[in-house]
This record gives structure tokens, C-alpha cells and sequence, in this order.
């Protein structure tokens, strides 16, 4: 077998820990785990609940055997829905730092297959803070994993910003996931909450990022769009039109909007060869990045033949950077 190269910066991650915190703590906010299924538990938050989570999402050997099909060899660990925003300050402490704990341990047990991206109580950005400084000590924290929004509020809130200055500070992306997509409730048929409403979600916190000054204040921090940035790249033509056009946009950004495009680094999960090649031309490709989503069944299963692939024109000086150059620059890997 020939050795795994990549670095997957979209890889999901439920560790037993986390999961048996929202067990024991989650019935006070409607939450629970429900195992009723064979094929594994299922988080329950509310009327949202996660598909039965298969053994590869905490079992690290088989995760490890995931990766090597996958031609994987890091990946960057991370939560994802319901994350820990639907509980209190008090408890999504305690679910972030379950999470956070598991994830460096999986590092200290396999240094050269995995690192974490930490998840932080953001509804309580005292207690963020304070879990943000203590996950950044732990071995193999490399980044931070939030969602698009958080419990509705938008990543621009001034309320946030310190637990972005203090991730920039320390060095450490910001990664975004979409979380409570908007129009959800015309979104439930035909699965269009993920279909549409996650790449929409994406667009809105990136245009929140630049237009609430989050990236002109902070130069240094790095912010990481999933799904190929998803709507954004294709809508920047227009967001930077609105510029010039609507009272409501000007003047809230220091440069046109396509002018953050490069502030923002992206993963490959696009589905379509000829829209990763539309990323790679308009933003370049030292700001693509190997993802997989991990194990969900809207991910890729074979990430290199992606990147491979020859409709998507890219040469083998950056297929290299898009399978692990850019993201072992990113999360700091040697």
C-alpha cells in the first residue's frame, strides 16, 4: 500500500466521553442520546437528531483503517451537529471539554494520524475564552471548530470577537461548520437543509466575517470554509456590486469584497470537478484543502481521486499543495 499522504481538515469526530456527557446532562435542555438502533447511538437535541453514529466516528483503529483507503494521513478532528450550543454555559463547558480532552488523547495515541480542532462553549464567551486557553495547552490542539452561527446569533456579534482575537493570537484557525441553517423550516423536504442550507449558511457567516470588520481587525486570523466556501465563491461577484450600490454594505469592509476571498482557505467537498476547479482559478490553490467530511454520506470516500481528477486542470505541484501543503501550513504540522 502505497503511504497515506493527505491531511483531511474536515473530519468528524464523536468521542464516547462527549457522548456520554450529553446522556447524563442533556434531558434538562431536551437533549439525550437515543440507542434504540443497531447500527449505533443517535444525539437527540430538541427535533433534531443526528443519523445513528457508525463505531468509525469514535474507534480510532477504524478510523485509522478509513484513512489509509482514503489516502489519509492526518486528520483534523472536529465536532459537529447539534455541537454544545443548545445547552447552558455550565454544561456546554463540560461537553467542550469532554470533546476537547478526547480529541488531544487521540493525538497522544497516534501523534502522526490525528490532531483536534477544539470546540468551545461560544453562548458563554467568558467560559470560551477560559476553554479556548486551556484546550490551546493540551498536546495536539491545532484549531477551533465553531458553527456558523451560534444559537442564532451571528459570528460578528461584537460579543465574539474576543475569543476570535484571542484564537489569532494563539495562533490557531478558526474552522466553520453550518449549524441552525437559515430558512430551515422551507428546507425540511428532500433533504435541502443540508443540500442548500448548509452552503448558504457558509456564505452568510463568511459575508458576516467581512462586512461586521471581524477580518479587517484581525489580519492574522485564519478562518477555514467548508464545502468548497459554499455559496460564497460563486456569489462574491455580487456581495461586491452591493458594495458600491446599497448604503447598507458601504463603507462596512475596508476593501471589495473579493478582496477577502484569499482570507479565507477552503476543503475540496464540492461534488462537481468543474466547480473545485471554478475555486481553485478564483481563489488559488494554495487556499484549498483536502476534506472528506467524515463518514457522512454527503463526504467523499476517495478524496485524492477528486483532486486528481483531470477536469479539475490542476498540476501535480498543486495537487500536492491541495492534499496536504496548504493544511500542514495551516494547522502548523511539520
Amino acid at each position: 500500500m502505497i503511504k497515506p499522504a493527505g491531511i483531511d481538515v474536515h473530519a468528524h469526530f464523536f468521542p464516547e466521553a462527549f457522548i456520554r456527557v450529553v446522556e447524563e446532562a442533556g434531558a434538562s435542555f431536551g437533549a439525550g442520546v437515543d440507542r434504540s438502533s443497531p447500527k449505533g447511538p443517535a444525539l437527540v437535541v430538541g427535533a433534531s437528531r443526528t443519523p445513528p453514529l457508525e463505531a468509525r466516528y469514535w474507534d480510532l483503529d477504524l478510523r485509522i483503517r478509513s484513512m489509509n483507503r482514503q489516502g489519509v494521513a492526518v486528520q483534523a478532528l472536529s465536532l459537529t451537529a447539534p455541537m454544545v450550543y443548545w445547552a447552558d454555559g455550565a454544561t456546554a463547558s463540560r461537553l467542550s471539554a469532554a470533546f476537547n480532552d478526547a480529541a488531544s488523547a487521540a493525538h497522544v495515541a497516534h501523534p502522526d494520524r490525528f490532531v483536534g480542532c477544539a470546540t468551545l462553549p461560544m453562548q458563554d464567551p467568558a467560559r470560551a475564552l477560559a476553554e479556548l486557553q486551556r484546550a490551546a495547552n493540551l498536546p495536539g490542539i491545532k484549531g477551533v471548530y465553531m458553527g456558523t452561527n451560534i444559537g442564532g446569533h451571528e459570528l460578528s456579534d461584537p460579543m465574539f470577537f474576543p475569543v476570535f482575537e484571542l484564537a489569532a493570537a494563539l495562533r490557531l484557525p478558526v474552522l466553520l461548520h453550518p449549524l441552525r441553517v437559515v430558512g430551515a423550516e422551507r428546507l425540511t423536504p428532500f433533504y435541502l437543509g443540508n443540500l442548500l442550507g448548509n452552503p448558504f449558511d457558509t456564505a452568510i457567516a463568511a459575508a458576516h466575517l467581512v462586512f461586521g470588520g471581524v477580518l479587517d481587525r484581525l489580519p492574522k486570523l485564519e478562518v477555514c470554509l467548508p464545502h468548497a466556501g459554499g455559496a460564497m465563491p460563486y456569489l462574491h461577484g455580487r456581495l461586491r456590486h452591493g458594495q458600491r450600490m446599497r448604503p447598507e454594505t458601504k463603507d462596512r469592509a475596508k476593501k471589495p469584497f473579493s478582496a477577502y476571498l484569499r482570507r479565507f482557505s477552503y476543503d475540496i467537498i464540492s461534488h462537481d470537478a468543474g466547480a473545485l476547479r471554478y475555486l481553485v482559478d478564483t481563489v488559488g490553490a494554495d487556499r484549498v484543502m483536502l476534506g472528506t467530511d467524515f463518514c457522512f454520506d454527503m463526504g467523499y470516500e476517495r478524496p485524492l481521486s477528486i483532486i486528481q481528477a483531470k477536469a479539475t486542470g490542476l498540476s501535480r505541484k498543486d495537487q500536492d499543495r491541495v492534499v496536504r501543503g496548504n493544511a500542514a501550513r495551516m494547522l502548523h504540522l511539520g
